[in-house]
C-alpha cells in the first residue's frame, strides 16, 4: 500500500502546525498517575507545562467498557497486568478519570496555557471529547483493530494520532484504509512497543522509515522505555510527535508510575529534543557562518617553494600545497605548471592567478 500525496505533510493541531519543518509535538500522558484525585491531575498538568511539554493527555475510559474481569481472570498473565496482584478490572476501575471531572480539568489546562487531549476508549468518551473541543484524538494501540471505533473517531473530522504498538504492518494498513475512507486525512502514525516498561532493544525505530515510505505520512513515537534515548532516536529519524508517560514521583503507588518520567527527566528530554532539532538544521549542504574562517585556515592553497623570478616558468617542484588556502586551490596545480610568473614570487608566498601570465 502506497499513498503518495494522500496525507498532508503538515497538520494544524490547535494553534500550531505539526509535521514537515515544524517543531516536534511533545505529549505527556498522565495515565493513571493522578491517583484518583482531580487536584493531583491539575498539578500534573502544571508540571508538564513547566517541564516544556506541549500537550497533557489523559485516558478516558470506564472499566466495564474497556476490560472483562472474567476474561482477564481466565488468563495466566506474565506481563505487567499479571504483576498487579489484583483483578485487572479493579485496577482499571481505580484508574478511571471521572467523566464529571473532564470539563473542569480541560478548562484548568487551558487556563494555565497547556494544550489538553485524551485517548477515548468508548463512543461516549469520543463524543465528550468533541463537546470539550479537543484539538486531536489520540487512539491507543489496543484499539487499532476496532475498526468501528476508528471510523467513528475519524468522522469527527479532527486530527488523529494513532499508536501502532503490538500490531503487524497488515493491521496498520487496514486501520489506515478505514480512516482514509472517511475522508479524514489528518492522521499521524506512532510507532510504539506496548510493554510497561518496554526494552530499548525492542524499540524498532526503523519502523518509522517504513511508515514514511509506505504511507508518506507524518510519524512519531509513543515510548515506554527507560530514559530519552528512544525519543531522541525517533526525532533523528524524522518523528514529529513524541509521547511519554509523566508522573510527579516514580515511587508513588500505581500501575503507571514506575515507567513514567518525573518532571526533571521530562524537562531534560524536551531540552535535548529541541537541541537535536536545532542540530538537524537544513538539508542544504553549505558553509555555515561559523565556518567562514575555518574554510580558509583548514584548507590548502598553492605556495612558492622557492623564489620564482618574473618570467620564469613554474615546475611542479616549485609548488608547495599548504594551509591556509590563500592562494590558488590545489586542484589547479597541474593547470598552472608551465605558466610564467608575471612578477617575482617570494619563497613561501601564496601563488595567485594574477601572479601568472
Amino acid at each position: 500500500m502506497k499513498n503518495p500525496g494522500n496525507f498532508p505533510k503538515k497538520i494544524k493541531i490547535g494553534n500550531r502546525l505539526v509535521g514537515e519543518n515544524q517543531p516536534v509535538l511533545i505529549i505527556a500522558d498522565i495515565g493513571a498517575n493522578f491517583d484518583g484525585n482531580l487536584e493531583k491531575a491539575k498539578k500534573l498538568a502544571l508540571a508538564v507545562k513547566e517541564a516544556g511539554g506541549d500537550v497533557v493527555k489523559i485516558q478516558s475510559f470506564l472499566a466495564p467498557k474497556i476490560v472483562s474481569g472474567s476474561g482477564f481472570a481466565s488468563m495466566k498473565l506474565k506481563g505487567v497486568h499479571g504483576s498487579w496482584g489484583r483483578p485487572v478490572d479493579e485496577i482499571f476501575k481505580e484508574a478511571e478519570f471521572k467523566r464529571e471531572w473532564h470539563k473542569e480539568f480541560f478548562e484548568h489546562c487551558r487556563a494555565i496555557g497547556i494544550a489538553v487531549s485524551s485517548s477515548p476508549y468508548d463512543f461516549e468518551a469520543v463524543d465528550l471529547m468533541k463537546e470539550l473541543g479537543v484539538d486531536f484524538y489520540k487512539i491507543g494501540s489496543g484499539d487499532i483493530t476496532w475498526h468501528e471505533m476508528l471510523e467513528y473517531i475519524a468522522k469527527k473530522n479532527k486530527p488523529m494520532i494513532l499508536a501502532t504498538g503490538a500490531s503487524t504492518l497488515a493491521e496498520v494498513d487496514e486501520a489506515v484504509k478505514i480512516i482514509e475512507a472517511t475522508g479524514n486525512r489528518d492522521l499521524i502514525l506512532l510507532q510504539c512497543i506496548t510493554n510497561y516498561p518496554s526494552k530499548i532493544a525492542s524499540a524498532n525505530l526503523n519502523v518509522l522509515k517504513t511508515y514514511q515510505k509506505r504511507f508518506d505520512i507524518i510519524t512519531g513515537y509513543s515510548d515506554h522505555a527507560p530514559t530519552d534515548i528512544v525519543p531522541l532516536g525517533a526525532v533523528a529519524l524524522g518523528a514529529k510527535v513524541i509521547e511519554k508517560h509523566f508522573t510527579l514521583n516514580k515511587k508513588d503507588k500505581g500501575p503507571d508510575h514506575p515507567h513514567s518520567m518525573e518532571p526533571a527527566e521530562f524537562a531534560s528530554m524536551v531540552k535535548r529534543i529541541r537541541q537535536l532539532e536545532a542540530a538537524a538544521g537544513s538539508e542544504d549542504k553549505q558553509v555555515v557562518e561559523e565556518e567562514s574562517e575555518t574554510v580558509i585556515v583548514q584548507r590548502r592553497g598553492l605556495y612558492a617553494k622557492r623564489v620564482i623570478k618574473a618570467g620564469e616558468p613554474l615546475t611542479a617542484g616549485d609548488i608547495d600545497v599548504l594551509r591556509p588556502a590563500l592562494g590558488i586551490l590545489p586542484k589547479f596545480k597541474s593547470s598552472i605548471t608551465g605558466k610564467k610568473a608575471k612578477r617575482t614570487i617570494g619563497a613561501g608566498e601564496p601563488i595567485r592567478w594574477e601572479d601568472l601570465a
